[in-house]
C-alpha cells in the first residue's frame, strides 16, 4: 500500500502542559482548592503533567511541603503528575531531606552532564 506524500512539514499536535502558578504563603484552607485545580488542569489540557511554577511561594518550610505532596497526590490520583519551575534551592534541599522527589523543569536528565560543562584532565593522567 503506498500513498503519495503531501507537500510541507507533517501535522505535529504538540502538547505543552499547564501551568498553575503559586504565589504567596498558601494557608491550609487553600489546598483543598488547589488539589481540585490540579485535578481540573490536567483534566482540561489533556496531557499527563502539571507544570507548578513555584518561584513565588516564599520561604521554603513544611508548609510547602505538605502543600506539594498533596499535590503531587491528587495529580497521581488523576493519572498524572507535576514538575516543578522555579524552585528555591533551599525548598528543593528540603523536599530532598524529607525523601519526596519531584521532576524539576530544567533540571538535566539523570547521569547527563550539565550544558557546558567539561571534564579537567590533568598533564599526568594516565589515557582510559
Amino acid at each position: 500500500m503506498s500513498y503519495a506524500a503531501l507537500p510541507g512539514l507533517p501535522i505535529v499536535d504538540a502538547m505543552t502542559p499547564a501551568v498553575l502558578v503559586l504565589a504567596g504563603p498558601v494557608t491550609r484552607d487553600e489546598v483543598a482548592g488547589l488539589c481540585d485545580d490540579v485535578r481540573a488542569l490536567l483534566k482540561a489540557s489533556g496531557t499527563r503533567v502539571l507544570v507548578c511554577d513555584v518561584g513565588g511561594l516564599g520561604p521554603p518550610g513544611l508548609g510547602a511541603v505538605d502543600l506539594l505532596a498533596r499535590l503531587q497526590l491528587a495529580a497521581r490520583r488523576a493519572g498524572g503528575r507535576i514538575r516543578l519551575r522555579d524552585p528555591d534551592p533551599a525548598l528543593h534541599a528540603l523536599l530532598d531531606l524529607v525523601g519526596l522527589r519531584f521532576e524539576m523543569e530544567g533540571q538535566p536528565e539523570q547521569r547527563e552532564p550539565a550544558l557546558g560543562v567539561e571534564e579537567a584532565v590533568e598533564p599526568g593522567d594516565p589515557a582510559v
